[in-house]
């Protein structure tokens, strides 16, 4: 598999353990995270340090991106 695959392949974890915190829809956080530039300017590029940590320390870190552009989402 290739780093391109991986990284993908975390983003796609990202997004549907965030989605099962939330009790949302995968294509909701998607669109959510897809709205605030969260997949291309956050998950891709926060692979390396992520990919390492928990997946309770991930969806935190996802949620928190969230948060900080829309609280409304994560209530």
């Amino acid at each position: 598999m290739s780093k391109e695959q991986k990284t993908t392949e975390f983003v796609v974890f990202c997004i549907e353990n965030t989605a099962t915190r939330l009790k949302k829809e995968g294509y909701d956080v998607f669109r959510e995270l897809a709205k605030t530039n969260g997949i291309e300017g956050f998950l891709y590029p926060s692979f390396p340090t992520l990919h390492t940590q928990s997946k309770e320390y991930i969806v935190d870190e996802v949620l928190s991106y969230i948060a900080e552009r829309n609280p409304a989402f994560v209530k």
